[in-house]
């Protein structure tokens, strides 16, 4: 076809960048498609070449096999959920002074409303306060400790304290490289007003005291009873079976007590015990969240260390800041302020009363599961806002970011597409397209707990930082001959 036959009919135009330049095509009749684009890594220069460096040629090409390496691991992987006891006993580095909370690194000074209100109930719950103004007064003058829960191994939702004297799940990875690592989880408490939301009255305090006195040694007895529970697998399950893994885990937690049920019968103290447990997991349909994330995080944990892999292996929150990590340099966080949450409020509540973005449930999100598998959930959308056509967009846009399909977690909806996994910070640049998370919201106030739902993106801050960094190292150590190209 030569030109004049191209311009014999009406032009057809398919056009990405400027808008004012699709403005003039159209204006002289012809038929304009506008496709989405943003420019890489936001257009910066410095950020676009350090995208090249690590992109293309043989750094490239070697960053991509480090990246297979990794999320093969992590497919290896295999979660069991093996005990439950308190924290003190089984998580290392956990001491009678030290709290863990969710996110990365943060002082009292700089704790929002709902983690200062899980501390306060913490110190409580802990015996070191009789009031919420001396658990104030004692936190802000170093009675106690406080870590991430990611240094020791362990997740928590929203606020995700974590204190000497809560019981916590075990699960421990049983085959593949990470074998033997453990990872640790509080047990959940349900809806409404709860001590991850940063509630702590008298109903929070006592609800948890039954979870330590009562709940966790019956669980804890019928695990042993039962043997190891495959956590991956009942997680492929949930998925065919409407969950997403973070915000909806009816199916998984109606699995999980269809497999403990027996257990708990047989080894409960008596027949009322067995139904006060029985019926405390039947009334909480987030119940087993506190397992999807510490599976998640046992996954992810085999992925980390691989020296040239841009996989995210972590993605946390504690309600001030936004953190991540990458594979190659495991423990190094990647930090920007936490935005706030797009999404559905209860009625009475309002953005005026919310919180900006907090939690470690992000991990589920890392793994490949939650926001990123929502198309296996429609449902969700009820909770989160939206429409299901915006859940599946969400589940394709995200396989654009991310390393590879995850085999074991099909997506019905898909065509049993297997879930995006593997987050690359380069595609994250390259495609300008932050990762989706769908969460609660808490009242921006302590002592009130949620107050609504909806989805989140992490701050650009985290990944343009962590793309420079992964940068420095890669040029720091990539192999001899490729360093030698790049130079």
């Amino acid at each position: 076809m030569n030109a004049r036959d191209l311009l014999a009919g009406v032009p057809e135009v398919i056009h990405l960048g400027l808008d004012t330049v699709a403005e003039a095509a159209a204006a002289t009749g012809s038929r304009v498609t506008t496709v989405p684009f943003l420019p890489p890594a936001g257009g910066e220069p410095a950020r676009v070449a350090q995208l090249q460096r690590v992109s293309c040629g043989s750094l490239g090409v070697t960053i991509d096999a480090a990246n297979q390496r990794a999320v093969d691991r992590f497919f290896a992987s295999r979660p069991h959920l093996v005990g439950i006891a308190l924290a003190r006993d089984v998580i290392a580095g956990m001491a009678d002074d030290l709290f863990l909370h969710a996110g990365p690194p943060i002082s009292w000074e700089r704790m929002c409303g709902p983690l200062r209100g899980a501390v306060m109930g913490g110190m409580l719950l802990e015996g070191l306060a009789n009031t919420t103004e001396d658990a104030a007064a004692l936190a802000a003058g170093g009675r106690v400790r406080f870590e991430p829960c990611h240094h020791h191994r362990a997740v928590g939702p929203m606020a995700g304290l974590i204190t000497p004297s809560m019981p916590v799940f075990i699960l421990e990875d049983v085959d593949g490289p990470g074998r033997g690592n453990r990872t640790f989880c509080t047990l959940n408490e349900g809806l409404g007003k709860v001590l991850r939301y940063g509630a702590y009255s008298d109903e929070v305090l006592i609800r948890l005291r039954m979870m330590r006195d009562e709940l966790a040694p019956v669980l804890a007895t019928a695990l042993v009873a039962h043997g190891p529970i495959d956590l991956r697998l009942l997680m492929a399950q949930a998925l065919q079976m409407g969950d997403e893994g973070h915000n909806r885990n009816r199916a998984a937690t109606s699995l999980l007590l269809r497999e403990l049920a027996p257990a708990i019968v047989r080894t409960a103290p008596d027949s009322e015990a067995a139904a006060r447990v029985l019926e405390f997991i039947h009334r909480n349909d987030h119940f087993f969240l506190n397992l999807s994330m510490p599976m998640a995080k046992c996954m992810l944990l085999a992925a980390e260390g691989e020296d040239l892999s841009s996989m995210v292996t972590v993605m946390a929150r504690n309600g001030t800041d936004f953190g991540i990590q990458i594979s190659a340099m495991p423990g190094r966080w990647f930090v920007g302020p936490a935005d706030m949450v797009r999404g559905l409020y209860f009625p009475g509540f309002s953005e005026a009363d919310a919180n900006p973005d907090i939690g470690d449930s992000a991990i589920t999100e890392t793994a490949g599961i939650g926001g990123f598998a929502m198309a296996a959930a429609p449902a969700i959308v009820q909770f989160v806002g939206g429409s299901a056509e915006d859940a599946l967009a969400t589940t394709r846009a995200m396989g654009r970011i991310t390393i590879a399909r995850n085999p074991t977690f099909a997506i019905p909806a898909l065509s049993f597409a297997g879930a995006p996994t593997g987050i690359d910070v380069r595609l994250v640049e390259e495609l300008s397209l932050l990762p989706t998370i769908n969460t609660g919201i808490a009242h921006r106030s302590p002592g009130i707990g949620q107050v609504g739902a909806g989805l989140v993106n992490p701050p650009w801050a985290c990944f343009h930082d962590a793309l420079a960094a992964f940068t420095e190292h890669c040029l720091a150590h990539a192999p001899e001959n490729v360093a030698s190209e790049e130079a």
